[in-house]
């Protein structure tokens, strides 16, 4: 099927409260610009040249989100591109981002990374360490960097049990911060997770934000044999 068509049929399966993110890392333009052209109107990406590159390139209009470990050099690179950081990992980032946020005078919304899968590859806070987080002093003296959810990616598992319950404590622990922190505003929520192989259950789980990369784009082009 084509890109539209893909979309389309998505679209038949996540709610209209639900966010669906394109994920076009690696993509070429002509497959971003096929999936503007279908609807889609933000897309995320994991590299900084490759974000560079393409949103000097495709429509303005585009929103792009930065979802991939961001080192701090590159930090002043990607701020004026993006107006959404899905994956602050540590504090230390999320230290510098505030720094240079300040020094450019631009605001910018940012998810905490919260690691809820088995392995230990990817990056994150623990559920402990974002508890901590939003009761410490750097919480409350962000100014320009401004949270507004949480992420989290599932274990690559075929056993949705697994996948079923890790979503749920990650909606438990936005829930529990969203009542303890935010009660008095609305701008604490965005809650992404769920990709192309598990976005059904995370649905179910209460995400509000799914991050479709294949089952939009198709297989990566550097994936295919």
């Amino acid at each position: 099927m084509s890109i539209a068509e893909n979309y389309h049929a998505l679209q038949a399966t996540i709610p209209v409260d639900v966010m669906l993110v394109g994920i076009s890392k690696f993509h070429p333009e002509s497959a971003i610009l096929e999936a503007y052209e279908a609807g889609i109107r933000t897309f995320g990406e994991s590299r900084v040249q490759e974000l560079v590159q393409k949103q000097a390139e495709l429509p303005k209009d585009i929103e792009w989100h930065f979802i991939g470990h961001l080192q701090s050099n590159k930090i002043k690179t990607v701020l004026p591109l993006v107006t959404l950081i899905q994956s602050i990992d540590s504090t230390h980032l999320m230290d510098a981002i505030e720094k240079e946020a300040f020094k450019q005078q631009r605001p910018v919304n940012g998810l905490i990374q919260v690691h809820i899968a088995r392995e230990e590859t990817k990056f994150g806070f623990s559920i402990d360490e974002a508890q901590q987080f939003f009761q410490s002093e750097q919480f409350r003296s962000l100014q320009y960097l401004r949270i507004i959810g949480l992420m989290g990616m599932a274990t690559y598992t075929e056993d949705q049990s697994v996948i079923r319950q890790e979503f749920r404590s990650l909606k438990t622990l936005f829930d529990e911060i969203r009542q303890m922190y935010f009660v008095e505003e609305n701008n604490f929520n965005t809650l992404s997770m769920g990709m192309t192989g598990d976005y059904t259950l995370a649905i179910e789980e209460g995400s509000t934000m799914v991050r479709i990369g294949t089952a939009l784009f198709g297989l990566r082009p550097c994936a295919i044999r």
